[in-house]
């Protein structure tokens, strides 16, 4: 051990000069580093497993529902918010080819994994709970990874050459469609390649009749009983990448750009009604005598617009604008090290800087003439080092220790109401004449360790503490005046929220043990268990409004309808298990091979310091599938059961749901260069109300609770026949 900790130390000082004291002929018989260790709870998703999940969705989020242990908050057609254990949003880190992308909106339409269309997905890797620091930070939930293909490159100038691939898709619920191409060069030392995407829906329709009939605004459509109002969306994407590779040495680029028209929120007030976002992100890879360094750069820039859609009632002939542009830069330096045969070294830097403008134009009367700042030059910058030591002590033990520290940096400026009326300027006074500058010193350790006693059995353990500052909505969103609070919230429960400036950072203390057994070769049967534990202290969670326009008692006593919110530290106690297995079932010339798959989720959140429960805690889940391989088909029958949400948000006045039941049919064809997909959803069509789909705010007077139904939850999609072709070049 003391060797191993003076190799450690004495590394760290030689390293800064360790890369140029490598010659050209040590770099071309450089071996590559060991793979970093699977922590308990990690999954790593490939094309194989995505390829016949992209026919059913335009939402890449919902590409991890397989995964056990997540679930989805309700959103837009393509802006699913994931949870990972009970914790989601910000909570996770949830990176899109290593960019920490983060949503510029009040409602966080803009989810960092909406800038991905699923057809660009080729892998994806969730961390549950336990992270390492060398891919956590600023979360206390867990990590995604979504990562779009890897450059490919020729082994020599005559194979040089160019391909492409074409596709598209309908789906018959929604009346849903869209396409995407994708065209690419490959040459022994550089890589183009061009994606591009569109997909449109109309609104979705339940299993069967929710709500009444009727039209959501005067005079505007007319909405079935079925229909979900304000669920259609656009959205486009394209992609440039460019990779030039020299010896040991990669170097990337790729520039993205997205543009959303339309995207309705059926648990919002709001819908997205533009969203244009560029995204330039540029990495380096290099490996060398003594390991691999890393080095990425990355920028965004988004302007998003909010307004009332055709199923809302419009305030005016403007209805209600809400304005925001950001800008997100990011850079990462990461070094690998093979410090013997046994033992990793990764330790690297990290730094992220976030500038927001939020404000709301004036649309007359009460509402003007000035333009409301919700905020006003705020920014939210943070810089990190961490370390993590990787050692394989015998075949059978290995064990990855990491800390991680950062310091988080919150400001935000001067705001304005729409008027000099007390209704807010009395707000805007008080915020203006706070304190607003905030520091967070944050610390993350990680402690975990594998015992592989043989080829059929592995147990994992781990410990975790982990800590996340507050997003900038949650500190410095100021007006208590009701309307204004309604048009902040990102949870989708139809409450109004105001921030708190004295907000501490969340710190989550997590313990993890799985067990993993199967056959010799992985291939016959396998079974995984893991269970979890974790206390976040200052969990942010709410407590009803006591103070300036939002409190009053039928505030404060309210057990059913709306209310009005302010986040609050308190602490929170989450606990659960995920299971999940598959089996051969048989094999024959005739009928080709079965295989049985399955999983199970729990988790259950309560709150010590109120003794209420969490919000949007999915209930016990289930899946369970059969698959056929026979030739080039491959045919699924999936069965889904959802057990009934009781535990809920009592702050919140959060609404229980039934459980509830799903078939699912889906096949594929693969034949030289095409593939089609098939599926049907919800085969049975069954009503049935998400769990985490929010509160049913898609039509009528959404601006405030007038006309809004209480107790209604965002419903699931019925029946739907889907179909996808695509066709390699």
């Amino acid at each position: 051990m003391k060797f191993r900790l003076n190799c450690i130390a004495a590394l760290c000082a030689v390293l800064p000069v360790a890369g140029l004291a490598q010659d050209d002929k040590t770099m071309e018989t450089v071996t590559v580093t060991q793979p970093r260790m699977l922590s308990p709870g990690e999954t790593a998703i490939g094309e194989s497993t995505l390829a016949p999940m992209r026919a059913a969705t335009s939402d890449t989020a919902r590409l991890l529902l397989d995964v056990p242990g997540v679930s989805l908050y309700g959103a837009g057609g393509v802006s699913s918010l994931p949870a990972i254990h009970g914790l989601a949003d910000d909570r996770l880190r949830i990176q899109v080819d290593g960019m920490d992308l983060m949503a510029a909106c009040p409602n966080h339409m803009n989810s960092a994994l909406s800038y991905i269309d699923p057809s660009r997905v080729a892998s994806i890797t969730v961390f549950a709970g336990i992270t390492p620091v060398s891919v956590g930070g600023d979360s206390i939930g867990g990590t995604i990874q979504v990562k779009s293909a890897p450059p490919r490159f020729a082994d020599s100038a005559e194979q040089s050459q160019a391909s492409g691939q074409v596709g598209a898709f309908y789906r018959s619920n929604g009346n849903a469609s869209g396409f995407n191409l994708g065209a690419e060069y490959v040459a022994p030392n550089l890589y183009l390649s061009y994606s591009g995407s569109l997909a449109r829906s109309d609104n979705y329709s339940a299993g069967g009749d929710f709500k009444a009939a009727g039209p959501g605004t005067v005079g505007g459509p007319w909405l079935t009983g079925s229909e979900v109002g304000s669920s259609n969306y656009n959205a486009r994407n394209h992609d440039i990448g460019l990779a030039w590779r020299h010896d040991q040495h990669l170097l990337q680029l790729n520039v993205s750009q997205q543009n959303i028209p339309f995207e309705g929120f059926p648990n919002q007030r709001m819908d997205m009604t533009a969203n244009d976002s560029t995204q330039v992100n540029l990495r380096y890879t290099g490996k060398f005598g003594w390991g691999q360094l890393m080095v990425r750069g990355y920028d965004q820039n988004t302007d998003h617009e909010m307004n009332m859609g055709p199923d809302r009632f419009s305030y005016g002939a403007q209805g209600m604008p809400m304005n925001t542009q950001a800008r997100t830069r990011g850079g990462l330096v990461q070094a690998d090290v093979a410090l013997t045969d046994q033992d990793i070294l990764r330790f690297g830097l990290e730094a992220q800087t976030y500038t927001l403008y939020d404000w709301w134009p004036p649309v007359g009367g009460v509402m003007g003439p000035n333009t409301f700042w919700n905020i006003d030059y705020g920014t939210r910058n943070r810089a990190g080092v961490f370390g993590e030591w990787e050692a394989q002590w015998s075949e059978q033990w290995l064990s990855q220790i990491g800390v991680r520290g950062e310091v988080v940096k919150t400001d935000a400026g001067p705001v304005q109401g729409y008027n000099a009326q007390p209704i807010w300027s009395v707000d805007a006074a008080a915020f203006n004449a706070a304190y607003r500058p905030r520091t967070d010193h944050n610390l993350d350790v990680t402690a975990l360790t594998r015992y592989t006693p043989d080829a059929k059995q592995q147990y994992e353990a781990g410990f975790a503490r982990k800590s996340r500052s507050p997003n900038l909505y949650q500190r410095y969103v100021w007006s208590t005046q009701p309307m204004a609070m309604l048009m902040n919230n990102f949870v989708g429960d139809g409450n109004g929220y105001v921030g708190n400036l004295d907000l501490k950072p969340e710190v989550a203390y997590t313990v993890s043990a799985s067990g993993d057994w199967h056959d010799t070769v992985q291939k016959d049967w396998r079974v995984k268990a893991t269970g979890y534990f974790t206390y976040v202290q200052d969990y942010i969670d709410a407590q009803r409004c006591n103070f300036g326009q939002c409190g009053g008692t039928a505030n404060l006593t309210a057990t059913t309808g709306f209310v009005n919110l302010q986040y609050v530290n308190q602490s929170a106690r989450l606990y659960g298990v995920d299971l999940s297995g598959s089996l051969q079932l048989g094999q024959s010339a005739d009928y080709g091979s079965f295989k049985g798959s399955g999983l199970l989720s729990y988790v259950r959140g309560k709150n010590p310091t109120t003794g209420g429960d969490l919000y949007n805690i999915m209930p016990l889940n289930a899946k369970v599938a059969v698959t056929q391989n026979l030739g080039g088909w491959s045919n699924t029958a999936e069965v889904q059961l959802v057990a009934a949400k009781v535990d809920v948000s009592q702050v919140r006045n959060e609404v229980p749901t039934a459980g509830y039941g799903l078939l699912n049919l889906r096949s594929s064809y693969e034949w030289k260069q095409l593939r089609l997909d098939f599926g049907i959803e919800n085969v049975l069509n069954r009503l049935y109300a998400m769990p985490l789909g929010g509160a049913y705010l898609g039509q009528g007077a959404s601006m405030t609770s007038r006309g809004i139904p209480w107790g209604v939850v965002v419903p699931g999609m019925g029946r739907s026949f889907n179909l996808a072709l695509t066709v390699r070049i």
